[in-house]
C-alpha cells in the first residue's frame, strides 16, 4: 500500500522510478538529518544536565554525630530543611555511618530531580545555622571531582577576546522613532515596525512555529518570550532576535515577568487520573538574565485557585501579585485566611511567616511603592463587616482601613502613579432583592490617607466599566443600562474645589462598554465590542469633545501603542471572517489595515519609562512648535516622496495599459490583412460598415442660443 502511495505521487509529481539510482542518494546522518529545531535544543541540552555527572547531588558536612537512636530524627529534620527547596529523589538522603561505632560521620549526601535544585540548595542553605555548634557547610558533589583534579603548578588562565553583546535597547534607537509589534497568524509569528508615515508595515523578523501557544513581550519591551514543550526561552534585539536563555519547565502554559524584568515565573498544571481530584501545579520562578531556577512551587489547583482575574485548570493567573517598582523586591501569594508574602533575596517569606487574615478573597499591589490592599467579605451573617486595608510591607503595618456594611462585591483599582485606589462597592438594598454601586477613593499620598464616598447621580445605575486615566487624575465610568449606558468622567484634583472628587461632565446613550485610555493620559476611546461589534468613538477629555466616530466591525481587541500615537484593533480568529488588524491615529483617523487570516494576537512591544524628568517633559510639551519643525519637513518630505511614488505608480500603469492596447491592435492590423488575402483583397460588409462608422462626418446645423428684444427710440 505504502509502495503504491509512493509510485502515485512520484506519477503525479512527473518523476520517472526507472531513471533514479536511489544508491547514490546520500542523506545527512542522524534521525532529524542534520536539521535540529530549537526544541530539540532544548530537550538535548537538557538530556545532557540530567544524563551526566552529579550536578543533582549536594554534599551537606559540619552536621552532629549521632548514634542509631537518634539517626532517624537527624534525618527528618534535614528533610524538612531540603525538601522546602527541591525534591528529593526516593532513597536520595544517606548518611554514612562508621562500622565500628555505629554513628554518622557528620556529614551527608541529598540528590535532587535537578541540577537547578541542588543548585539552589546549596546555595540557600550553605552557612545555615542548626545550633551554635553546627553551621553547614555545602557543595556541589561535582565540585570534588574538579578539586581533586587541580594542578600543582598554577597557570595562567586563558583570556578570550572581548566579544560584545546584543544591544537589548538598539531599538529604541529608530530614527524614524517607530514602535513595534509582533502578530501570530496561521503558523507565523512576525515582528513589525509600525510605519505610519508609510501607512504600511515594515517587516523586521518572520518565523514560522516559533512558539508552541503565545508569546509574550516583558514589561519594559526587553524580551520577547516564546513558549515550547521544553520550557520557555527569551529572545531579544532589535532585528536579529537571537535567543537569549532557555527556561526548563516541561509543557508550561503560562508565562510571567516580574516588572523590572529580573524574574520570569512559569506555570505547568497536569490534569489528574482521577476526575474528582484537583490538578496538580507546578509553577517556577527563574532569574531571567542566568535561568537559574531560584525557586519552585507545588501543590493542587486549589491551593493556587483564591483571588485573581483569570487563571486555567483552576489556578488563578498570576498566582503570584509582584510588588510596584522596578526593583523587583517583593511578591504575594493569596491562599487560604493567609498572605505569603516572599522577599526575593532569599525567596522566603518575610519574617519567616505568612499574614493571618480571616477570609481574604483578594489582594493588590500598588503599582509604585510596596503597599498592598486587601478585601475581605462580610463575615458572621452580616454581623462583622467587611473592609478594605492598606498594608505596608516589609512591616506588615497596617496604614488604613475602611469597614463596609451590607457589601455583596468589591473590586480595587489602583491608578498608575499610585496616588489613588478607587474600590469599587456593589452594595445590597435595605430589601437585600437588589445592589447598587458606588466608590471609595483613598488619597495614598495624603496625610493619613483620607477616603472620599462618590455615588453617582442615579445610585442605581449598573456599573459596566471604570478606569483610571494614566498619568493623571481623572477617570471614567461606563453606567447605566445596555445597550445604551452613559459614560462620566471625574477629576480628583480641581482648584476650586481643592481635594475633593467632581464631576466634569457625563455622555449620554453611548454605545460603549470597555474604556481605553490613551498611555499618555488626554485621550480615550469609548468602544463597544462583542454585542456592539465594534463601535469606537475617539474622545478629547482634555476638552470634552469628540474626535471621530467609526467603526471597526467585530473587533475583538484594542491595543494603544506605548507613546500614545497610534492604536490597534484587531479581529481575531474566534471570528473566522475579516482576521487581521488596523492601525488609527490618535484621533481616530484610518490609517492601514492589515488583514491576515487565522489571527490570533497582537501586542506593542512595550517601551521603559523615559528618563526626562516631568519638567523637562513639561518644558518639551510648551515648546512643541520649536521640536516639531524638524518633524514636520520630515513628513513633508515624505508626503512628497509618496505622491511621487503614487504618480509613477499611475504612470506605469497607464504605460502598461497603452502597451497592451498597441498590441492587440497590431494583432488586430495582423489578422485584417489575413482576412482580406482569403478574400482577394475584398472587404467584409461588416469591416465596410465599422470602417464607415469610424468616418467623422460634418454636419452644419443651425441654433438659436439666444433671443433679445432691444427697443430702439428714434
Amino acid at each position: 500500500m505504502a509502495e503504491l502511495d509512493i509510485d502515485t505521487r512520484a506519477a503525479k509529481l512527473g518523476i520517472d522510478w526507472s531513471q533514479v539510482n536511489l544508491d547514490s542518494i546520500q542523506l545527512p546522518p542522524g534521525e532529524n538529518f542534520g536539521i535540529e529545531s530549537d526544541d530539540e535544543g532544548v530537550y538535548h541540552d537538557d538530556q545532557l544536565e540530567f544524563d551526566t555527572g552529579f550536578g543533582n547531588i549536594i554534599v551537606i558536612d559540619n552536621l552532629p554525630v549521632v548514634p542509631k537512636t537518634k539517626f532517624e530524627k537527624l534525618e527528618n529534620v534535614l528533610k524538612k530543611i531540603y525538601s522546602q527547596l527541591g525534591v528529593i529523589k526516593e532513597k536520595g538522603l544517606w548518611m554514612p555511618v562508621d562500622p565500628n561505632t555505629g554513628m554518622t560521620l557528620g556529614y551527608c549526601f541529598i540528590e535532587f530531580n535537578t541540577p537547578q535544585e541542588a543548585q539552589n540548595a546549596k546555595e540557600k542553605t550553605h552557612g545555615y545555622k542548626l545550633d551554635k555548634s553546627h553551621i553547614f557547610a555545602v557543595n556541589m558533589f561535582d565540585d570534588f571531582d574538579r578539586l581533586m583534579n587541580v594542578k600543582e603548578e598554577w597557570e595562567a588562565p586563558q583570556t578570550k577576546p572581548y566579544v560584545p553583546g546584543e544591544n537589548l535597547q538598539k531599538w529604541l534607537t529608530d530614527e524614524k522613532a517607530r514602535d513595534q509589534l509582533v502578530t501570530r497568524s496561521g503558523p507565523d509569528t512576525e515582528v513589525f515596525w509600525n510605519d505610519a508615515r508609510q501607512k504600511n508595515t515594515e517587516l523586521v523578523h518572520k518565523r514560522p512555529y516559533w512558539t508552541e501557544s503565545y508569546v509574550q513581550w516583558s514589561p519594559l519591551g526587553t524580551y520577547l518570550v516564546t513558549l515550547h514543550k521544553q520550557g520557555a526561552a527569551v529572545w531579544g534585539g532589535a532585528d536579529t532576535f537571537t535567543r537569549l536563555m532557555r527556561y526548563q519547565h516541561n509543557m508550561v502554559k503560562l508565562v510571567d515577568f516580574s516588572p523590572g524584568e529580573k524574574y520570569l515565573v512559569t506555570y505547568h498544571s497536569q490534569e489528574p487520573n482521577n476526575p474528582r481530584d484537583a490538578s496538580k501545579v507546578e509553577i517556577k520562578v527563574f532569574d531571567v538574565r542566568t535561568g537559574r531556577m531560584m525557586r519552585d512551587f507545588k501543590g493542587s489547583a486549589d491551593e493556587f485557585s483564591i483571588g485573581g482575574p483569570g487563571g486555567v485548570a483552576g489556578a488563578s493567573w498570576p498566582v503570584f501579585r509582584w510588588a510596584g517598582g522596578k526593583d523587583d523586591k517583593y511578591f504575594a501569594k493569596l491562599s487560604k485566611n493567609t498572605i505569603s508574602v516572599y522577599e526575593t533575596e532569599t525567596f522566603g517569606l518575610i519574617d519567616k511567616k505568612s499574614i493571618k487574615v480571616d477570609n481574604v478573597v483578594d489582594i493588590c499591589w500598588s503599582p509604585t511603592d510596596s503597599i498592598l490592599s486587601l478585601f475581605v467579605p462580610e463575615q458572621g451573617g452580616g454581623n462583622q463587616p467587611a473592609k478594605v486595608a492598606l498594608v505596608q510591607i516589609p512591616s506588615k503595618v497596617e496604614l488604613r482601613q475602611k469597614n463596609l456594611f451590607s457589601v455583596s462585591d468589591c473590586k480595587m483599582y489602583w491608578q498608575s502613579s499610585g496616588e489613588y485606589l478607587a474600590v469599587k462597592v456593589d452594595r445590597y438594598t435595605k430589601t437585600k432583592k437588589s445592589t447598587y454601586s458606588g466608590f471609595e477613593l483613598f488619597r495614598i499620598k495624603e496625610r493619613d490617607i483620607p477616603i472620599e464616598v462618590l455615588e453617582l447621580d442615579n445610585k442605581n445605575d449598573k456599573i459596566i466599566a471604570f478606569a483610571w486615566e494614566p498619568k493623571g487624575h481623572r477617570f471614567a465610568v461606563i453606567h447605566g443600562d445596555q445597550p445604551r449606558p452613559d459614560v462620566s468622567f471625574y477629576t480628583m484634583k480641581t482648584t476650586q474645589h481643592g481635594g475633593r472628587v467632581t464631576k466634569l461632565g457625563t455622555l449620554k446613550a453611548k454605545q460603549a462598554n470597555a474604556l481605553f485610555w490613551s498611555p499618555t493620559g488626554k485621550y480615550i476611546i469609548l468602544a463597544g465590542l462583542k454585542n456592539f461589534n465594534g463601535q469606537l468613538e475617539f474622545f478629547n477629555v482634555d476638552e470634552l469633545e469628540t474626535m471621530a466616530t467609526t467603526e471597526h466591525f467585530m473587533a475583538t481587541d484594542i491595543e494603544w501603542d506605548p507613546t500614545g500615537r497610534y492604536v490597534a484593533t484587531a479581529v481575531t480568529s474566534v471570528h473566522e471572517m475579516e482576521n487581521g488588524f488596523t492601525i488609527w491615529s490618535f484621533n481616530g483617523k484610518l490609517l492601514y489595515r492589515n488583514l491576515k487570516d487565522h489571527f490570533f494576537q497582537l501586542a506593542w512591544r512595550p517601551r521603559p519609562p523615559s528618563f526626562l524628568s516631568p519638567e523637562k517633559e513639561e518644558e518639551i510639551a510648551k515648546n512643541l512648535k520649536k521640536y516639531s519643525k524638524k518633524y514636520e519637513l520630515e513628513d513633508q518630505d515624505v508626503s512628497l516622496l509618496l505622491s511621487e511614488q503614487d504618480r509613477e505608480k499611475r504612470k506605469a500603469l497607464k504605460e502598461e495599459w497603452e502597451k497592451w492596447v498597441k498590441q492587440w491592435k497590431s494583432l488586430q492590423e495582423e489578422e485584417k490583412l489575413a482576412r482580406q488575402s482569403l478574400r482577394d483583397g475584398e472587404v467584409s460588409d461588416e469591416e465596410e460598415e465599422e470602417d464607415e462608422a469610424k468616418e467623422v462626418k460634418e454636419v452644419e446645423f443651425e441654433d438659436v442660443i439666444e433671443v433679445t428684444e432691444e427697443v430702439v427710440q428714434e
